[in-house]
């Protein structure tokens, strides 16, 4: 009983119910309808045939008088399935035809019978008095003062009627009956999807955020619903994998130079000599900056992951940004023993944030410059923007170690560096703040070597593919 109970609180079921409900209502009607039409058009027919038989009676009248009106009448009443036929005196009396006895009052005016009129018919054993008939009838006046009524019985049409209607009903009745079925079948599918998502909630809630709500395929409100809390618990588990990694990683990589920082404030606590004094204080402020250069990495890349800054896009000149930027990075290259070559095609225009964007190019330039430096290959780095019809591509490419394919889904985590750049300078939060800048513009980052034939400075190319604004 509980079970039923749970299943008539669902949206569903009721929704299902009002509709049989109304469902039913607008077929009662249309039987209701349809039978009444039924009737009308046969009544109505009925009067038409029993008019052309008045015609044709008056008309035998006009031309043989009452003896041809008598023997047309009397041929006609012999056939099968015959008229009514009375022929009254003025004072209503029965004198001949195919009919005993009529409804008192009938024979009393002329025309038609506004209502139908009970009579008694002959039978072959004499007159049928215990079964009575329902007619309509029309009545017309001799010269003589005789009373002719010609009528139709009405059996055939109320047979008719009670057969369409028992007909609509009985298809009511099966159309009733499957209908419930059917809303019965639905709100038990319904309520065991919503009893499924229900069981996946509870171990969301739980705390195992590696459930997801059912999808069964059909495309339906249950599926895109539950397709839309798929992606943003997807996003969530993301957030929260993405939470503990950076605690994890601020524990750890950020706990050299805090000890470094505090070494440095004990030696100049220590240090009676000024000059020394001075030498470790600029060092507790160069470590004090890293260390608000590295949060505010962070901060950043928790704003453009958040979305917060999603309302700031807008149309932006990419050529013009990626012009600008490596004009300003130019000198760092030369100084670097670097030359900063571009490729850049003109007017190419996405929707984006232009300061995001622009530190994105600044990180993947910055990057380039410090691991290419002093490697074998060639030293240049390359800055090439171009559109296709799908996307727009920019792409920073140099001739330093590169990244092996195996590790290149683990370098734009945060606080990821390789082993082999651990003696650099950095964070470890470059190439992940220009993949959440890159998630943000609804495009991506790809990683490649530059010169896959030369092992030793193979280089890395980190593109950025950015949707066209026709997308």
């Amino acid at each position: 009983m509980s079970r039923f109970r749970v299943l008539f609180k669902s949206t569903a079921v009721r929704l299902s119910a009002l509709y049989i409900l109304l469902f039913a209502l607008c077929a009662a009607t249309l039987v209701f309808y349809v039978t009444a039409m039924s009737e009308r058009l046969l009544t109505g027919q009925i009067r038409d045939a029993v008019q052309q038989e008045v015609n044709q009676v008056k008309r035998a009248y006009d031309v043989g008088g009452l003896n041809l009106l008598l023997r047309t009448m009397e041929r006609r009443a012999r056939q099968p399935g015959a008229n009514l036929y009375v022929i009254a005196s003025p004072s209503g009396d029965i004198l001949a035809g195919n009919v005993a006895s009529v409804q008192p009052g009938v024979l009393g005016e002329a025309g038609w019978t506004e209502l139908p009129f009970i009579y008694e018919r002959y039978t072959d054993s004499g007159p049928d008095l215990e079964r009575r008939h329902l007619a309509i009838a029309n009545i017309f006046l001799l010269d003589n003062g005789l009373r002719i009524l010609i009528g139709r019985d009405l059996g055939e049409p109320e047979r008719f009627r009670v057969l369409v209607r028992q007909a609509l009903m009985l298809a009511l009745a099966i159309m009733g009956l499957g209908a419930l079925v059917i809303w019965f079948g639905i709100g038990r599918n319904a309520l065991k999807r919503i009893d499924r998502m229900t069981d996946a909630s509870r171990k969301i809630m739980a705390g195992d955020l590696s459930q997801r709500l059912p999808v069964g395929g059909s495309g339906d409100e249950f599926d895109r619903m539950s397709a839309s809390l798929n992606s943003m618990l997807e996003r969530i588990e993301k957030l929260n994998e993405g939470l503990r990694q950076v605690s994890d990683n601020i524990a750890h990589d950020l706990k050299t130079p805090l000890t470094r920082l505090r070494n440095k404030a004990a030696d100049a606590l220590d240090n009676a000599n000024s000059d020394g004094r001075r030498v470790a204080l600029e060092g507790i402020i160069g470590e004090s900056d890293q260390l608000i250069r590295t949060f505010n990495a962070l901060l950043m890349i928790s704003r453009v992951e958040a979305g917060s800054v999603a309302a700031e896009m807008t149309g932006v000149d990419l050529s013009s940004i990626v012009a600008d930027t490596a004009e300003l990075y130019e000198p760092v290259a030369e100084e670097a023993g670097l030359t900063l070559t571009t490729d850049i095609e003109p007017d190419v225009e996405v929707q984006g944030n232009r300061e995001l964007i622009g530190q994105a190019i600044f990180n993947l330039i910055d990057n380039a410059v410090k691991y290419a430096s002093g490697c074998p290959g060639k030293q240049t780095v390359v800055l090439k923007l171009s559109r296709t019809p799908d996307a727009v591509n920019l792409a920073v490419a140099d001739h330093g170690p590169g990244i092996p394919a195996h590790q290149r889904t683990e370098v734009v985590k945060r606080f990821i560096r390789l082993d082999e750049s651990r003696s650099k300078p950095g964070t470890g939060l470059g190439l992940a703040l220009v993949e959440a800048v890159m998630e943000l513009h609804g495009g991506r980052l790809e990683l490649s070597d530059t010169d896959p034939a030369t092992p030793d400075a193979r280089g890395l190319t980190v593109t950025m593919i950015f949707p066209t604004q026709e997308q």
